[in-house]
């Protein structure tokens, strides 16, 4: 992300990165077909009447949330469509009757969920794991610490509760109580008086004690938890995070013009290798999924999105001021994380593939962040900047170093504009190329050693070619190069004119 703010330093005012919308499940002990079967056993209910016991003890819990709203004299709503949206719905009953703090509304509506269906064989019936539908209520509360949260329980056993808030409220009541000043449109700041400070206090959010406080929200909406259940707690995992990455432009004028570019290289330039990048994977023979990206016209604006299974990064302009990059992990495995597990059939610590659980929060902001990083500095590595006439003839001249003549770059040889499409792309912008990554590019693998040979010394050449007018350098105690400022802005712009999968380059 430096890369990319030190680019356009006169332009932004300041970034803040923190969690968006993170949805919460907490899950009872119960939630397995043979644990449930234990659990109807010791109450003494027989499997076959699993159903009637389970809309009886679902009745007590929608008693509970009815009298719950006729006590605080707040709005119980049915909704004849699970599509309806709540959001909005929620927004328009504050608007109507407005509250500071407690329950907004109580929300009910048939959705499907996780339940139990009672299945036959040749032994004894038994129950099973199933999507069903049933009734599901919505608890909308004004929160002190955490703004508006929804609550959402399933009226059928296991219960599965959803706590579904924003970071963006929660950090906004932080910088109130620390009193720094800002300017807040839905969930974005386009203003903070101090960028730093309201970026600690946005990093404690993974510090919170998730596991009290998702509890006390369970309690308010499972009146089970004191009768039936009240030997049991739920576990809690992050079943989505969004982590949200925005930078805060001075004009919109600039952010606009800005911003067609970016949505250009972002569609254009950005190939799969790079999309698997962001998330830390490789793109080898090992790899089974697929890689796809969408832009999509909004308004204002456009919104392009790479997805990689069930796990996404997002980029759109954010009330013409903001621009944001943002990570969605609905799919944790697919990342790292340093803990405790078995290699070998012995107990080491070391790093295994990351589960939901709550306690992993800081996790995902550190792969998020990472990932926000890279793909805004790869746009910059991107970016070739304003035309320069005078650069594009200096490329094409002979250079004369220690009595040697290199030959300059034709931007309309094929040979040399492949060089330069290989070097530019978009997975070397971080960790630099080597020699083995051009040359197979250029030449393709091969297991010959003496051709493998004959293609490192010519990839060389070529090295050396770029070497002298500075437009490449080597990475220190390494054998990695990488571009300098100077050959992104020219050979990058060669690229964007000559290339011709480029076509709004080529329009304008």
């Amino acid at each position: 992300m430096q890369m990319f703010i030190s680019k356009f330093p006169d332009a932004i005012n300041g970034s803040i990165s923190c969690f968006d919308r993170v949805v919460f499940k907490g899950h009872l002990p119960i939630s397995w077909g043979k644990r449930f079967m234990g659990f109807l056993y010791d109450k003494g209910v027989l499997f076959k009447n699993a159903d009637a016991y389970s809309k009886g003890q679902g009745k007590a819990v929608v008693d509970s949330m009815e009298a719950w709203a006729q006590r605080t004299g707040r709005p119980s709503i049915y909704l004849k469509s699970s599509r309806t949206r709540k959001e909005e719905l929620v927004r328009k009953v504050l608007e109507e009757q407005p509250v500071k703090k407690g329950l907004v509304c109580v929300l009910r509506c048939v959705e499907a969920c996780h339940s139990f269906r009672l299945c036959y064989g040749k032994k004894r019936p038994w129950l099973n794991n199933c999507m069903r539908k049933c009734l599901c209520c919505y608890a909308y509360i004004l929160d002190n610490e955490f703004g508006l949260v929804h609550v959402r329980i399933q009226t059928w056993f296991p219960f599965t509760i959803q706590v579904c808030l924003n970071g963006h409220d929660w950090l906004a009541r932080r910088m109130d109580d620390a009193g720094i000043e800002y300017e807040q449109k839905d969930n974005c700041f386009t203003h903070i008086s101090d960028y730093a400070k309201a970026q600690r206090l946005a990093d404690r959010f993974v510090k919170i004690k998730w596991v009290d406080k998702l509890n006390a929200f369970a309690r308010k909406v499972n009146p089970l938890l004191k009768t039936e259940l009240r030997r049991m707690e739920y576990y809690w995992c992050a079943d989505q995070a969004e982590y949200a990455t925005d930078l805060i432009f001075k004009e919109k004028a600039f952010l606009d013009r800005l911003y067609e570019k970016l949505l250009n290289h972002a569609i254009i330039g950005l190939g799969a290798a790079d999309i698997l990048r962001f998330f830390g994977k490789k793109l080898d023979g090992r790899f089974r999924a697929d890689q796809q990206s969408h832009c999509k016209k909004r308004n204002p604006g456009a919104r392009v999105k790479h997805w990689l299974k069930n796990n996404w990064i997002k980029m759109y302009n954010k009330h013409g001021s903001v621009l944001r990059v943002e990570t969605v992990v609905n799919r944790p495995y697919e990342f790292k994380i340093l803990r405790k597990g078995k290699r070998n059939g012995k107990e080491v610590t070391g790093w295994f593939p990351m589960g939901k659980a709550v306690g992993n929060l800081y996790r995902y902001a550190e792969v998020s962040r990472q990932a926000n990083g890279a793909y805004l500095d790869t746009l910059a590595g991107l970016d070739p900047g304003k035309p320069d006439e005078q650069a594009l003839h200096e490329l094409s001249r002979k250079v004369k170093r220690k009595g040697r003549s290199h030959r300059g770059l034709n931007p309309a040889d094929k040979n040399d504009l492949a060089l330069v499409r290989a070097i530019a792309r978009g997975e070397h912008a971080l960790n630099g190329f080597r020699n083995a990554d051009i040359r197979e590019e250029l030449f393709g693998k091969t297991r010959n050693k003496k051709k493998r040979r004959r293609d490192a010394a010519r990839t060389t050449r070529l090295f050396k070619r770029l070497h002298v007018r500075g437009l490449i350098r080597k990475i220190p105690h390494s054998r990695r190069w990488r571009l300098t400022k100077k050959g992104q802005g020219k050979l990058l712009w060669m690229l964007t004119i000559y290339q011709p999968e480029t076509p709004l380059s080529l329009a304008a």
